[in-house]
């Protein structure tokens, strides 16, 4: 092709491109959980998934000598991305940006291995973010293969990547071009420090291995998580919905990782459904939700305690979390009536922008922060109560360690519904209640959920879905009843928008059988499928092989390694409310998802006749071609007459419990160096005539706030504040800030790092 030519493809489509991100920035991509997820776990009273756990089963308690022995590691690293002027994943809301910091975030990842064949490996990591995502599980495969030889053992049969589905991370790291928009681009700072930081966590668990047992147990958290599209719920058949209790699972399943050597703990893995949606769309501060509330608390329990190792990591990951919500109070007009919102579209008279889902502590207007906080408590509370009670009662974990992975094209696959007939899967495509958004994130306009006739909505998304292209006759039959707002399986420019190559792996360990899922099932979508699963593995004596005591036990972890946004049931898909319009791949998706899983689920036996399915097509990696039009930092400087961390405010004398303790400093921008394994903020109390931190970005009470003063002359404020509780433990006495800054200077040159340092207060 000519070099004009050339020219010319690349002006029309960066034209389109530019067009739609200001189409999209004058109207506004609907504030949208379209990176939402939630999870549930089955609880049916007869479910083949159930698992006698408690002291009425009939199965007899057994200690880890009865199990088998493996290898394993558990490792945790920093991924804390820019905190600051990149757009928050999640919400799609293209005006929440970061400005700061409340907790860290963080990759946890957990190995298991056979201790005689080294190449039988699993390697589980649950990331403080959104979601997995294609790019950067290519990332961490590639940069394993630059760590050595003894890290060859992990590849793409055995490495899931899972995200918390946390809606407070940066943005501007995922590989297809949609969830790119609102973040404007990819941000290859905020992808590295996903990719390095899981990396780091991973090289701690390999050099942590050794010898140990997994226990599994279960128990119930009643008040964290509701069904947030109950109305799309009910429409399941009766008799399947009969057989469980809640419309959400309420189980926490627990896998703890317990060394031979000295019988200390080396971590827990958990599953749970509930949505990272308890800090709200105005919230422009980085967390990891309520997950990483509850990791974070279970961690600093067992440092605290003594208990377990050193290093002892605490895994909450996702389920099937498509329909669930932390908003536990349920939905409600804002609009002063104080009336509930309408059952079958979450509307409040003719839209849906005043009907929100409200947190256990909604009246605290400070964007969600103390739902989340209590979310995250009460998930924590269940798994330490669950953990302290597996002296007694835990099932061993026992058995072989295996996986499969595959990549499968779902833009068109024909499988076999399970009334006999034949049905195909679609290009992806996205209704227009996906622009509805939900309870936790309201859409814009006058979009609404539970759409499947002619929209009612602005006819600006006619002309931006035409715009980007208009959907075939045979496009719209294939995912009927959805009408179709976005047709993004089938724009290429410039280059793929949502992805058609999907990941399909399980893992097995043991009688633990993991369905790692790209997309966000909903409760009764994840309740179908882990079903299936744990019928099938019975039926093929999967998990017997050994022992005849040994049911399969099936989880699901998610949203994970290629982001496919939600699996709805039929049934729910034909509702069309959010989820359903959000469902990728038309109404069969989840038939496809359980299908293609089923049918390779020989792959997990001890001796399968072939070791690993075809691998499949590859999906592209965008990281090469992605736009950015993010801004870089040009320099810092701080105001005439001042220096970096100068105290612009500083703290009072004196402070009472309750209080929120407070200063300002002369800052530079965090993106200089995002820390790493480090802090931006510091208390430290006197102690015995020295000051020892007792308080850094890990805790959720300490907050770094950014603010540019000026574009032009580079200056900006950092300011630290401290809510200082009533009931954490902190001793009275003298304490003081510490603010640690980068800075970038003007005309290029070295960063330069920096300190400040508050006054003295005292805490009564």
């Amino acid at each position: 092709m000519a070099r004009s030519h050339i020219a010319a493809a690349l002006a029309v489509a960066c034209l389109g491109i530019l067009v739609t991100f200001h189409l999209i920035s004058q109207f506004g991509l609907p504030s949208v959980g379209f990176f939402h997820f939630q999870q549930s776990s089955p609880e049916a009273t007869a479910s083949p998934n159930r698992v006698p756990f408690g002291p009425t089963a009939s199965r007899p308690v057994k200690s880890e000598d009865d199990g088998s022995m493996y290898l394993l590691g558990t490792g945790k690293a920093d991924i804390t991305g820019p905190v600051v002027e990149i757009n928050l994943m999640g919400y799609a809301d293209p005006n929440q940006v970061g400005s700061g910091l409340r907790q860290r975030l963080y990759s946890r990842a957990f190995i298991v291995g056979d201790i005689d064949k080294e190449e039988e490996r699993t390697l589980y990591l649950v990331l403080d973010t959104q979601s997995g995502d294609t790019a950067v599980r290519h990332g961490i495969l590639e940069g394993l293969k630059e760590l050595g030889p003894e890290y060859q053992v992990y590849g793409k049969s055995n490495v899931a990547v899972t995200g918390t589905h946390s809606h407070s991370g940066p943005g501007a790291w995922l590989n297809y071009l949609l969830p790119q928009i609102t973040s404007k681009g990819f941000d290859a700072q905020s992808y590295r420090a996903i990719v390095d930081g899981a990396l780091l966590s991973i090289k701690k668990a390999h050099e942590a291995l050794a010898p140990g047992y997994l226990t599994v147990a279960e128990t119930k958290i009643h008040d964290a998580n509701i069904n947030r599209s109950l109305y799309a719920y009910l429409a399941n058949p009766e008799k399947e919905r009969a057989k469980y209790q809640h419309d959400v699972d309420k189980t926490l399943t627990m896998l703890r990782f317990r060394r031979a050597e000295d019988g200390k703990d080396m971590g827990v893995l958990t599953w749970f459904p509930v949505h990272g949606t308890s800090m709200l769309g105005n919230n422009t501060l980085i967390s990891g939700d309520n997950k990483g509330v509850a990791a974070m608390l279970f961690e600093k329990d067992m440092q605290s305690q003594g208990e377990g190792t050193e290093d002892f990591v605490a895994g909450f990951s996702q389920a099937n979390v498509g329909d669930t919500s932390p908003n536990v109070l349920g939905a409600y007009c804002e609009d002063g009536s104080g009336e509930k919102c309408n059952f079958q579209d979450s509307t409040c008279g003719k839209g849906n922008k005043m009907c929100h889902g409200r947190g256990p502590m909604f009246r605290q207007k400070d964007q969600g922060a103390s739902s989340c906080l209590e979310i995250g408590r009460r998930q924590y509370v269940g798994a330490k109560a669950l953990y302290l009670s597996m002296t007694t009662n835990n099932v061993p974990i026992k058995g072989p360690v295996r996986s499969f992975h595959t990549y499968r094209d779902f833009s068109n696959m024909t499988i076999q519904h399970p009334n006999g007939s034949l049905v195909s899967t679609c290009p992806a495509a996205l209704g227009y209640s996906f622009a509805a958004g939900t309870t936790d994130g309201p859409g814009a306009f006058d979009f609404k959920q539970n759409n499947t006739g002619s929209p009612d909505a602005n006819p600006v998304w006619s002309v931006v879905r035409n715009f980007l292209r208009e959907p075939s006759e045979s496009q719209k039959a294939c995912h009927a009843p959805k009408p179709i707002l976005l047709d993004v399986g089938e724009i290429e420019r410039p280059y793929l928008w949502t992805p058609d190559i999907v990941d399909i792996q399980v893992l097995r360990i043991g009688q633990l059988l993991i369905v790692v899922s790209p997309g966000e099932a909903t409760t009764m979508a994840g309740r179908r499928w882990k079903g299936t699963i744990s019928h099938t593995a019975s039926a093929l004596a999967l998990t017997s092989e050994a022992d005849d005591e040994n049911p399969p036990i099936v989880v699901l972890g998610g949203p994970a390694n290629t982001y496919t946004h939600y699996i709805a049931t039929e049934e729910e898909y034909n509702i069309q409310r959010y989820e359903g319009a959000s469902t990728l791949y038309g109404p069969h998706t989840l038939n496809a998802y359980i299908s293609i899983t089923t049918s390779l689920l020989p792959y997990l036996q001890t001796s399968p006749h072939d070791k690993h399915p075809p691998p499949g097509p590859d999906p592209p990696i965008h990281t090469n071609v992605s736009f950015n039009f993010n801004s870089k930092v040009r320099f810092d400087r701080p105001p005439f007459f001042k220096k970096f961390g100068h105290v612009l405010k500083d703290v009072e004398p004196a402070y009472h419990r309750g209080d929120t303790v407070s200063a300002t400093f002369v800052g530079a921008n965090p993106r200089n160096n995002l820390r790493l394994e480090g802090t931006f903020a510091a208390v430290e109390h006197l102690s015995h005539g020295s000051w020892k931190r007792v308080r850094d970005d890990t805790d959720w009470d300490l907050i770094y706030r950014w603010r540019r003063t000026s574009t032009i002359l580079g200056t900006s404020e950092v300011e630290l504040s401290w809510e200082v509780g009533g009931d954490d433990g902190m001793e009275g006495g003298l304490y003081r800030f510490r603010y640690f800054g980068d800075r970038k200077p003007f005309g290029g040159g070295e960063i330069e790092a920096f300190e400040g340092e508050s006054g003295v207060f005292r805490i009564d």
